[in-house]
This record gives structure tokens, C-alpha cells and sequence, in this order.
């Protein structure tokens, strides 16, 4: 009998040893370059995931949420990066964390916002978002935005610049490691002419961070920056693992199904993680096309060869086996193991996550949901 029977399905399944390697191997990355590490809880948002990652370490954190923010307070982490452009309707709600003690930053890319930081009245620190080449948020580090907004910032009495913030979101559509680092040394000279910039005008520039997971593993050089973000490395997934980021065997999360039907003449067996259990997200077809919405495995987390969900509907996984002989070895009732395509998705839908030790539940560890 599988050491997880008797558990509702669907659940978000957490195996501690590996989140604890994916941990220690980012750290050893970071480290060799000589900055510090500020995980992106946003993956995991749960405090003690955040404690295992910030063990021995300084405990600065980045979220993505107000949420993700206050429910890190609440459970003792004060040096918090929220980094999101802010809007200013949330101002009111980020200047209650400074209330409470937080060292929060908050981020921004537009003279607008800098100027609603700056007449707020709040204590905030602000990071200019710099674009290295990803085109989604961020000011470019040569334009003339950059400096506009330090301005602003300059005539406030209360909020200050902290410093400059850029991420490299194009280093995951990538899977090549050569391409990998000529990205990581691109967002790395980006932020660096940024800050070299704003400290030429005669502003003072504490923080140079820059990151994601692919370029804080691959980089060669962090010469300039204060800090590495990252966030999937906690758990990868099969969107890392099949642009080379990381091995199957470093997959530290996964979605316990229970088989629930066997149509014998389409040649598939259902489970009960569909679309809201799995997500829709099929980040890793663009390098491994047969994976679809996740890798099947069988309870104790072993790869069933050529077995994936194929498609989803709201509550059903469609399981297509590519041999008949797998109805007996996937009878109904039995338990399967799904290897998500994207972790922070997948994760987003759960409350909880039930950790294994040693391949048996161990403990429950809760999650913050929401905005």
C-alpha cells in the first residue's frame, strides 16, 4: 500500500529533502559570486519554506503581493521587497507595513508613481525598475525616465530612492546555458549602468538587485550588484528542468490524483486534478512538447514512461497511456503523483502543502493566497 494512502486528492505534495538541496544549491551559486540572496517567495509563499531558505542567512525576502508582504510580517520576516510596480491606490496599504516595522521597498518604472511615492508621506524606499531586454516592466538604464524619477524623489521629506531593480523574465524562454549567461551578464550591465547613472547625478544607490533563477544559477560575474532575486529554484519545475535548469530528480513538488475512471476505448484514464488543481500553464511544450498539463509518476514519485495529462477540463486530468497493459497498473482508486509544468501556478491553488520525509507525510506546511 502507497505511503499516502488514505489522503484527499487533489494535494499539493512537498518532498522537504529536495527543497532543501534546491536551497543549498542556489545559496552555493550566489555565494561564489559574492552578493547576497533574497529568495522571491512568491513560488512558495509559505513561511516555512521562507525560514529554510533564509536559514543562516540575512532574512530579506521578496514577494509579489501586499498579502504575500503581510502575512511575512506576521510571521517574523521585516526586510521584505515588494517587487511589483505599486499602484498608488495601495500606497495607504504598503505605508501600514512601514507602521508595523517593515523594511519594505517598494518598486516603480513611471515619474507618475514616483511622484505619488514621493508626496505620500511615508517613509518608503523605492527601487527604480530597470528593463534589461525582458520588455515588460522597467524604465531602460540610458533613458531619461531614470533620472526624472530620482528627481522626484529628491523633493520629498519622507520617501527616499533605495536604488535600482531589474529582472531578466527572458532568461525562461531560453535553453541553452551559453544563452542563459549572456542574458545573466546583460541584466547584470543593465542595472549596473543604471545605477552608475543616478550615482553619477549625485544620488545615493544602496541596492543593485537583479535576478531570476536561470541567470542566478548561470551568471559568472555579479560584479555591481548587492543582491540575486530568485523564486522557482525552491521547487523547480518542468518548465526549468526542460530548459536545462535543473534535473527531474530536483523536482521538489507535485499533485497527488487519485484515478477515477477508465475509458478503455479513447485509451485514457481520468484523475481528479483538472485545470484548477494542475493549472493551465504549459510553460515547458515549448522544449518538451509531449509533457502537456504534467509529467504523470506513479505515488512514489516515479516517472511512468511516455504517461502525461494530455488535457484538462475544470476537474478532470485526461491521462492518454501510450500501452493498454498501464489500466491494471493505474487501476481506479489508485494514486498518481503529476509533475507540474509551472510550480507558482500549480501551487496558487492550494492552501496547504503536506511535506514528505523520507517519502511518508511528515507535516503540513500552510501558504498565503491572494492580493
Amino acid at each position: 500500500m502507497s505511503r499516502l494512502a488514505g489522503l484527499e486528492t487533489p494535494r499539493l505534495i512537498l518532498d522537504r529533502s529536495r527543497l532543501e538541496a534546491n536551497i543549498a544549491r542556489m545559496a552555493a551559486a550566489v555565494d561564489a559570486l559574492g552578493v547576497a540572496l533574497r529568495p522571491h517567495l512568491k513560488t512558495a509563499k509559505s513561511a516555512a519554506v521562507g525560514e529554510l531558505a533564509t536559514a543562516g542567512r540575512t532574512r530579506g525576502i521578496t514577494v509579489s503581493t501586499l498579502q504575500e508582504a503581510e502575512y511575512f510580517a506576521d510571521h517574523g520576516f521585516t526586510d521584505i521587497t515588494y517587487a511589483v510596480g505599486i499602484a498608488p491606490g495601495k500606497l495607504d496599504r504598503a505605508a501600514a507595513l512601514i507602521g508595523r516595522g517593515v523594511d519594505l521597498k517598494i518598486i516603480a518604472d513611471t515619474v507618475d508613481a514616483a511622484r505619488a511615492v514621493a508626496d505620500h508621506g511615508a517613509a518608503f524606499k523605492l527601487l527604480i525598475e530597470v528593463d534589461c531586454g525582458d520588455r515588460r516592466g522597467g524604465t531602460v538604464p540610458e533613458g531619461d525616465i531614470l533620472l526624472a524619477m530620482a528627481e522626484a524623489l529628491a523633493t520629498s521629506k519622507t520617501a527616499r530612492l533605495e536604488g535600482v531593480l531589474t529582472h531578466a523574465g527572458h532568461s525562461y524562454g531560453v535553453a541553452d546555458s551559453d544563452e542563459i549567461r549572456r542574458i545573466a551578464e546583460e541584466e547584470r550591465a543593465a542595472v549596473v549602468k543604471a545605477a552608475d547613472r543616478l550615482r553619477a547625478a549625485g544620488h545615493e544607490i544602496r541596492t543593485v538587485s537583479a535576478g531570476s533563477t536561470p541567470t542566478a544559477l548561470f551568471s559568472r560575474d555579479a560584479t555591481g550588484l548587492t543582491e540575486y532575486r530568485a523564486g522557482v529554484f525552491v521547487f523547480f519545475d518542468l518548465d526549468q528542468q526542460s530548459r536545462g535548469i535543473c534535473q527531474r530528480e530536483e523536482l521538489a513538488l507535485s499533485v497527488l490524483a487519485t484515478v477515477i475512471g477508465h475509458n478503455r476505448e479513447a485509451g485514457k484514464v481520468l484523475i481528479d486534478a483538472g485545470g484548477l488543481a494542475l493549472s493551465k500553464d504549459r510553460g515547458a511544450n515549448a522544449f518538451r512538447p509531449e509533457v502537456g498539463y504534467g509529467e504523470v509518476c506513479d505515488a512514489a514519485g516515479s516517472p511512468i514512461p511516455g504517461v502525461f495529462v494530455t488535457s484538462v477540463s475544470q476537474e478532470h486530468g485526461h491521462v492518454v497511456l501510450p500501452d493498454r497493459a498501464l489500466f491494471d497498473r493505474l487501476p481506479v482508486g489508485s494514486l498518481v503523483r503529476v509533475l507540474p509544468n509551472h510550480a507558482c501556478m500549480t501551487a496558487a491553488a492550494y492552501p496547504e502543502y503536506t511535506v514528505l520525509e523520507d517519502g511518508a507525510p511528515d507535516a503540513v506546511w500552510s501558504r498565503c493566497n491572494g492580493w
